[in-house]
This record gives structure tokens, sequence and C-alpha cells, in this order.
């Protein structure tokens, strides 16, 4: 027998089923006292549950309404009452004419990366309205985002959500949520947080895009096991979101962007990154606008005063790309605030159309999150890029090139002839060839921090955000004279050509760390590569 036209706790008439699942039904209803339409999220008779459990699916149940009505944002649905309906606890919602943004990409259906950053950006608000009320959601889905017609973006189904201070309603081993959204480390039995929700907002971004959930298995064993160790699938169809979603789904909750981070990326993902762009403001800015405005690029405009900027990262027409610089002072600021996390500073920049390609943050800082895409951060191996060798009797100067000596570094190394000096800081300097697009920098950190690849995966994971031509091809762990040391290689795409990277950092911390760095165009990787290795076998600390 239907439901439809019976009275719930003599105020609620239902009219018209508007959703159904398997712990309950969704209604929309007419609130007879007030004269507006709701809707009702009515749970099911449950005859095979224990009453132990029928106690907890309850306490779930008008948990949500409580998790709900802490939070009061347009991108949050409203819980208007909680009720008991024949022993069954009812939710009373604000009904919202809509479809959900599971039904819209229902079959593989996609959305343009535009959409899903609009979409993200109602979302990303309601984590952090929910987050800054002390709750977690737990849930987030394509199915719990209902797109209004009138363009709203709106979270629901607080159903698992948790309250900070709150008690647990799940056993030890349990695991609630819908498989394809749970975050690795609630897959690995840790206690999640803020950084698992937004997880859940990267695979629900990813799906999005892709048409797909981004681990999706035969089977959900397979599907827990691919998202607790396997490295996320290249996506095709992401555009300027690629970035974004690859932070937000990296293993360690410590190395994803935070909400702030993912709302700015939204942001500049959903105006193509034409008139604002998303910043990480770190000394490392100086050295792309440095690179920019030799490389011909029109000067960054904005907010970033103390002379930072960052590299060349999208194409808008003419002029010669700008290879990012190198990677002494950023890297060293961040690091000596003690963040093994995100570099908290970001600001919006404004960027002149025509100069789009310009990018105010560091794609020298490109660093990466440790190895889940081609490199090993957890293992230390000795790398041939990074070869032990005495510092007590340097090589001789290889033929071809000359010695540099850098007094107040306190450091010399060898240089190509024909190579000038490009840039020089009281804490790096770098030389480039004649035709401007090879580089090599070397930078001192002082005092180092715990290790070089911590530094270097602080800053990778704010340039994963920004700059979506990064791709990177290694970073591990090595030691260099025997010191801990890490080597990491990347590629990104300047305004008129691909370029590749190659960085070592070395050092103990509290001593000082020193970064040797080169960028080239990739097509003539395998002439300047050498470059490197002469420079790095040649390096020598004179003080």
């Amino acid at each position: 027998m239907s439901d439809e036209g019976r009275l719930v706790a003599g105020r609620y008439r239902l009219t018209e089923q508007i959703g159904r699942g398997g712990m309950g039904t969704v209604w929309r209803a007419e609130d007879e006292v007030l004269g507006r339409q709701v809707a009702v999220k009515r749970l099911h008779a449950q005859a095979h549950l224990a009453d132990e459990e029928l106690a907890t699916l309850y306490e779930r149940t008008r948990r949500e309404a409580r998790s709900a009505a802490r939070i009061a944002h347009r991108n949050v649905v409203v819980v208007h009452d909680v009720v008991d309906d024949e022993g069954l606890p009812c939710i009373v919602m604000e009904y919202i004419p809509t479809g959900t943004l599971g039904e819209l990409l229902r079959g593989g259906r996609t959305v343009p990366p535009e959409e899903a950053a609009r979409i993200g950006l109602g979302m990303i608000a309601a984590l952090r309205a929910a987050h800054e009320a002390g709750v977690l959601h737990r849930d987030v889905k394509p199915g719990n985002v209902l797109l209004a017609a009138d363009g709203r973006v709106v979270l629901t189904d607080f159903g698992i959500a948790m309250t900070v201070g709150a008690s647990t309603l799940t056993k030890t081993g349990e695991m609630v949520g819908s498989i394809d959204y749970i975050a690795p480390e609630r897959m690995r039995g840790r206690k999640p947080g803020p950084a698992s929700d937004l997880w859940a907002l990267g695979a629900t971004l990813y799906q999005a895009v892709e048409g797909r959930p981004p681990f999706r298995k035969g089977t959900a064993m397979e599907t827990a096991y691919a998202i607790a160790v396997d490295p996320l699938e290249p996506m095709k169809q992401a555009g300027p979101l690629e970035p974004l979603i690859e932070a937000l789904l990296v293993k360690d909750p410590d190395e994803r962007p935070s909400a702030e981070q993912t709302e700015n990326a939204l942001r500049a993902a959903r105006s193509g990154a034409t008139e604002t762009t998303v910043v990480p403001l770190t000394s490392s800015a100086s050295r792309a606008y440095a690179a920019g405005r030799d490389e011909g690029a029109s000067p960054v405009t904005g907010s970033a005063t103390d002379a930072t900027t960052g590299p060349v990262a999208g194409s808008a027409g003419g002029g010669r790309a700008a290879p990012p610089p190198s990677t002494g002072t950023g890297r060293g600021r961040d690091r000596n605030r003690g963040s093994k996390r995100r570099v908290p500073l970001w600001g919006v920049v404004t960027v002149p159309v025509l100069a789009a390609a310009v990018v105010a943050g560091g794609l020298y800082a490109t660093r990466d999150d440790g190895g889940e895409k081609g490199g090993n951060a957890d293992r230390t191996t000795q790398d041939p890029s990074a070869p032990t060798a005495p510092t007590s009797a340097p090589p001789p100067v290889p033929e071809g090139f000359h010695l540099v000596k850098v007094k107040d570094l306190g450091i010399s190394f060898p240089v190509p002839d024909g190579w000038t000096a490009a840039r020089r800081t009281a804490e790096e300097v770098s030389y480039k060839d004649e035709a401007g697009l090879a580089e090599i920098t070397i930078g001192v950190v002082d005092p180092a921090g715990s290790h070089p690849l911590e530094h270097f995966k602080t800053i990778e994971a704010n340039t994963k955000v920004n700059y979506p031509t990064y791709r990177k091809l290694r970073m591990q762990k090595t030691s260099f004279r025997g010191q801990p040391a890490a080597v990491w290689e990347f590629t990104f795409q300047g305004r008129a050509r691909a370029f590749r990277a190659i960085d070592l950092g070395f050092g103990r911390e509290g001593g000082k760390e020193y970064d040797l760095y080169l960028s080239a165009p990739d097509l003539e990787w395998a002439t300047h590569r050498p470059v490197f290795d002469k420079v790095r076998d040649g390096f020598i600390t004179t003080g």
C-alpha cells in the first residue's frame, strides 16, 4: 500500500516519492501548519536488524539532523524538524526542486571541467561551513549533491556525519560510507578528518569529468585495496581541474590542499585562469617573475608585493617559455616556518588576459608527494644523479667550463663557457645559456629543515594545485656525499615549448641545505643533462 497522501506527525502530508534507497525513502510533502513544501526522509522498517543495530540506525538518523542543523549555509540542506512516524525517525528538510549530481552522471556521463568546478565550489563552501562547525560529513559523493534548478549546489545526507566531541556509532573494524569515496586513511583504519572529506570531493570531481570513480574495480574489496595503494589513473578530460584533483587524491591526508586552497583553485579553473590565478605567496615567486620577464612575458600585476612570483605554467600566445627558476630562498623560508604541510599563505593575483601564461608561484618548487607516481619517497636509495664523492679533493674543472666562486654563499662550482649570470640574491645564484632557455641555479637554505624531501613535498603540494602543466618524473630520497638528500625530476609546459628539470637537495637538519637545479627545453635534454652532472660533481663548499 502506498504511503502517498498519509499524514506524518499530524503535520506533514506525503505527496510524491522523490528518492529511495536501501535504508529509507525521501518524500515531497506539504507542511500543513506553515503551508510550505518540505522533504521528508523516512526510514524503512528493518525487521532483519537486531535491536542494537536498529538503535544505532535510528541514532544515526537523529545525528544527521543534529549535524546538519548546526550548519547555517546556503550550500547545506536546511533541517526543519525531526519527528517519529510509527516508531521510525523522520527528518523534515527544505524541499529543493532538483536532481542529484549522481543522477546527472549516471551511465558514465560527464560534465565539462568548468561546470565541475562550479559544482565543486558549492561543495567546498558546504564542507568549509561544516568543518568550521565541527562536523565531518564522511559520505561526500555525487548522490549527496543536489543541483537546484536555480543553479544552487546543496550538500545533503549527513547521515553518517561525525561531530567533534561526539561518540562514534561504528564498531571496531566497521567502516561506513560509499566505498568509491572513502579516503585511503579510512581504509587503513585511521581516524578521519577534514582532509578525508576533501579526498571524497576529489573523487567526486574525478567522476564528474572522467565518467567513473577514480579507483573503482570489480568488487568492493578490490576497490578498497586500489584506494589504499594504487596510483591514480591519468585523467583525459579534466583540463584545468587535473592538478587539483591529483592533489586532493594523494594518499597522505597531510599533503592534500586545504579547503581554502581548494576553493581558490576551483575558482581559477572555473574562470579558465584567464583573469585570476591562485598564488602561493612565497618568495619563490620572485624567481618565476624574473624568468617570465626575461623570456619576454608581460609582468604580473596584483597584490604579490614581496617580489615573489612563480613559473610560466600555461600558454597564452607568443613569447618564449620561462623555465621554472631554481630552488633556494622560498623553500628555505617555508621550511623555517616548521610546516610539514602546505604553505599556508595563499592569495589571488590578477593576471592580464594576454599575459595569462605568467603565473605567480614557483614551478622551481614543483616538488613531489614522494613516489605515488614515478618515485619512492619512503625508500632511501643511492641514485646515479647523486653519487657520493669526497669534498676534500674536488675534480678538475671540465673542459669547456670555468669555475665560479660565490664567497658570500660559501660555494664554488663549474659553469659552461658562454653561460652568463642571470640572477643573484642573498640565497642563490643562477646562470643561463646563450639562448636564455637553459638555466642552472644553486641555492642555499640556512638553517636546513628535517630533510630535503620533506621540503620538496611541502612545496609540491601547492604547485600541483596551481600549475596544470607540471608532471612528475620521479622524486626519492637518496644521499649525497654522506648527507641526507633528495632528487626530483619533472616536466612542465612553457609558452612555446616543453621543459624538463632536475633538482638535487642535500644537507643535514640545522645546518645548510644546498640545492642544485637545472631546467632546459625537453627536446634538448640530452644536450643539457650532462651540464647538471658536471656542476654537481664539481660543486664544493668553501665556508
